[in-house]
């Protein structure tokens, strides 16, 4: 027994001491019943990826798929992650360590079930899905929290806000680039819709809601001078990519600026660092889609002579996260519980690597 100890703890130290030496770290949260867990991987040549611990957040998941996107998330100096608990209604909060993450604390989500979480400077928003069964009681709401200097989350005094209706299926939450808006999707209502961020950190008493372009809208990532892309997944059948506006000030989402047309059930999009290149899931099609990005938000194929072009990415690839240096690309896949790594070429192409096996039940993608 303690031979046995001793091994294990011999390779938990040299996985440790290895992390530093990654092209990455890989990092979801297993979402399951009887507690969730967020898994850090690390990445090595050729795109293996290797465990390099569990580590619980107090809470628990569902056991089963959320419909979402962005069920974990960092702050912009890499030393906090927050992760959603949809099982009991409550949100953690972890320290980034050389060894792994060191849990800070958990605190309720302020509503029913946590499903996405969003990050701005010490600010952090949690969208929560209501009851199905008490609509009235517990409906889709939005709530916000500060953390301290140790990384305590604490609730924000009248910061929790309703969506457009009692339940909407929403999607994601997501601050755009000045942390001045924050952005909802509405699967069910086929809606997006807006909160202003006062100065005081509480959303505005009202919102604004907009239709998407095409029904289902997802997951989506803002870029720069306003722009945000946004797939719809157009119930299942053909999604897009569909590219908006937001006015800063006021939360207005524009007219449609443009869209391309992808795989069946688009679900997740992340942008490269110059935001020239983008690349979408597409849940029905297990593929991943990539797309040109033009500086007044246009999006075109990236592949011109076979515009419908698409990589294959597995079963059900849901999210989807480069790594902060670009050079490699990550996709959950649902379907059979993996992590797909790919290597991404000089060109912005990707070249199909290693997979490694995590629960069916896994919700959202960070790398760094």
């Amino acid at each position: 027994m303690r031979f046995e100890k001793a091994i294990a703890g011999i390779a938990m130290a040299l996985a440790v001491a290895g992390a530093s030496a990654a092209e990455a770290v890989v990092y979801t949260m297993t979402n399951e019943t009887d507690m969730n867990r967020v898994i850090a991987f690390a990445l090595r040549p050729r795109g293996k990826l290797v465990e390099l611990g569990r580590f619980e957040t107090g809470g628990t998941g569902t056991g089963g798929g959320l419909g979402n996107q962005s069920a974990l998330a960092l702050d912009a100096s890499d030393r906090w992650m927050f992760v959603v608990n949809p099982g009991d209604g409550s949100l953690t909060s972890f320290r980034l360590q050389p060894e792994g993450l060191q849990f800070v604390s958990r605190v309720p989500s302020g509503g029913f079930s946590p499903v996405s979480v969003t990050v701005f400077g010490t600010l952090v928003y949690v969208l929560n899905e209501g009851d199905p069964g008490d609509p009235a009681g517990s409906p889709d709401n939005i709530s916000g929290f500060r953390f301290d200097t140790g990384g305590v989350l604490v609730p924000i005094p009248d910061s929790t806000r309703p969506l457009s209706q009692p339940l909407t299926d929403p999607a994601q939450i997501g601050f755009n680039k000045s942390g001045s808006v924050l952005l909802i999707t509405e699967k069910a209502t086929n809606a997006l819709t807006t909160y202003v961020v006062q100065p005081d950190g509480t959303p505005a008493p009202t919102s604004l809601t907009r239709p998407s372009a095409v029904p289902t809208p997802f997951g989506f990532e803002f870029g720069d001078r306003d722009f945000v892309f946004v797939t719809e997944a157009n119930g299942g059948g053909r999604g897009v990519v569909a590219v908006y506006r937001i006015d800063r000030a006021t939360g207005a989402v524009s007219d449609l600026v443009d869209r391309i047309d992808l795989g069946n059930a688009t679900c997740w999009t992340v942008l490269n660092n110059d935001q020239t290149i983008g690349y979408a899931t597409n849940t029905g099609s297990g593929t991943v889609s990539i797309y040109r990005i033009g500086f007044g938000g246009t999006v075109d194929p990236f592949f011109k002579r076979r515009p419908n072009r698409h990589v294959a990415a597995g079963s059900r690839p849901l999210d989807a996260v480069l790594s902060q240096n670009n050079q490699h690309f990550f996709t959950l896949n649902a379907g059979n519980g993996e992590i797909r790594s790919f290597r991404v070429e000089r060109s912005g192409a990707l070249k199909r690597q290693a997979g490694v096996a995590v629960p069916v039940s896994s919700s959202g993608l960070l790398a760094r």
